[in-house]
């Protein structure tokens, strides 16, 4: 993997670390819910979720 590939994993980790940060959390503590799933939660698998799916994407696009 060239450099500037790695570059975009380093990128995604400080954007997960910002979305996973404890006041951003803070901002998604409610009690409503969606689909039946309280909202923290929602917003918590979502983000993992979308963080495999852009990793499986960069792995498979730039794997040289």
């Amino acid at each position: 993997m060239k450099k500037r590939h790695l570059q975009k994993f380093v990128i995604l980790s400080l954007l997960l670390w910002v979305a996973f940060n404890f006041p951003i959390l803070l901002l998604f503590n409610d009690s409503d819910a969606i689909v039946g799933i309280p909202i923290i939660y929602f917003y918590i698998f979502s983000i993992w979720t979308l963080s495999i799916i852009i990793s499986f994407y960069f792995l498979k696009k730039y794997n040289e």
